[in-house]
């Protein structure tokens, strides 16, 4: 049964960076082409950035599952261990969101919620 959880997180993380990569070849850097996109404060650039990172957080988040199947194939991690990775998924979403966006959208201040929030239950 633990070979099956792993095998599951070795998927997670191969279809993540797949999606990463084949979707920012094929999928985004043809549609950023595109004229007709939405202009959010004053320009597509905005609209861009939030397609690209809203693209890759989905590879984060797989991999984030990834980590949990592995911790929950070793039953002598605790719980602190699962939420530890929760916790470092949301800081990378937070992260990126963030960087990505320049702080315009807010979705990095709910996602660092999450961290700190999670962070601070477990060693509560």
């Amino acid at each position: 049964m633990d070979a099956l959880l792993y095998v599951a997180a070795i998927l997670l993380v191969i279809i993540s960076f797949a999606h990463s990569y084949l979707g920012e070849r094929y999928i985004l850097i043809r549609l950023f082409k595109r004229n007709n996109l939405p202009k959010l404060f004053g320009s597509d650039a905005f609209t861009k950035k939030t397609l690209r990172f809203a693209w890759h957080i989905t590879s984060i988040a797989w991999c984030g599952f990834a980590a949990l199947l592995v911790v929950i194939a070793q039953p002598q991690l605790s719980a602190k261990t699962l939420a530890t990775v929760i916790a470092t998924t949301f800081f990378l979403h937070g992260l990126l969101s963030l960087v990505a966006s320049q702080g315009k959208h807010l979705s990095w201040v709910v996602f660092f919620a999450i961290f700190a929030c999670t962070l601070i239950g477990i060693n509560a």
